[in-house]
């Protein structure tokens, strides 16, 4: 494999031709092993434990070796996103496009859940690889065969993926009173004692954030309401 030392050999790295099966011993080392190495380091210790060095030591190889096949952080984490979004859903024939989307994205869920730094990678303007646009592929497909228009149904691809991100780390999405997160509770408390008068929504909501977070962060409440509006979208162009 030739060097890769930039866009264009990370696109040919990702890209490239499927490997033929060869005669004799499979070679000690590849781009799929890299990747694989650095999503364990992910999924056990967090993303911010990968480095190149790490992963070389694990594979137990130099640093330098894994630079054949993967061009510095950058490219290891191209591989090791392509490595971990596997492959998405296959929708069964004559499926109803709302259930098609369900479908996708209870996928994707279990996809961000086995690896909860993955959505967090995987945006940004960067290198994408084929397993990663095939999920773009199907949310497209989800909605294929409805009176929306082509971009509108990338509208709608590119709304599902922030739901699905939103409700699998929302603790990360920003301020959030209805997180599991426990330090917020008194902040919220402190707020309606000291100050009633100026949070009068909060109060009237304080004993569902005492509740705690919807099981799912809220996610099917947003898809369905999400589905009800593209359904009311196209029940107004039949």
């Amino acid at each position: 494999m030739p060097d890769v030392t930039d866009e264009t050999d990370l696109l040919a790295t990702l890209w490239g031709p499927r490997a033929t099966p060869r005669r004799g011993p499979k070679p000690a080392i590849s781009i799929e092993k890299i990747a694989e190495a650095a999503v364990t380091i992910a999924d056990e210790e967090g993303f911010e434990a990968v480095a190149l060095q790490r992963v070389a030591e694990d594979l137990g190889f130099t640093k330098m070796a894994l630079y054949r096949y993967v061009a510095g952080r950058e490219g290891l984490i191209a591989a090791m996103v392509e490595a971990a979004v596997g492959v998405p859903p296959v929708f069964p024939t004559e499926t109803p496009w709302r259930e098609r989307v369900d479908i996708f994205v209870e996928a994707l869920l279990v996809t961000w859940r086995d690896h909860p730094w993955l959505p967090w990678v995987a945006i940004g303007d960067r290198t994408m690889g084929p397993r990663e646009v095939a999920w773009i592929e199907c949310s497209l497909a989800a909605l294929d065969g409805t009176p929306l228009t082509d971009r509108e149904r990338l509208d709608s691809s590119y709304v599902l993926f922030g739901l699905v991100r939103n409700a699998q780390s929302v603790s990360r999405a920003g301020t959030q009173l209805w997180t599991a997160d426990q330090r917020l509770r008194p902040v919220v408390w402190t707020a309606l004692d000291r100050r009633p008068d100026d949070f009068p929504q909060l109060a009237r909501v304080a004993s569902a954030i005492e509740a705690g977070p919807a099981q799912d962060n809220g996610l099917r409440f947003g898809v369905d309401r999400f589905l009800d509006g593209i359904q009311a979208l196209i029940d107004d162009r039949i």
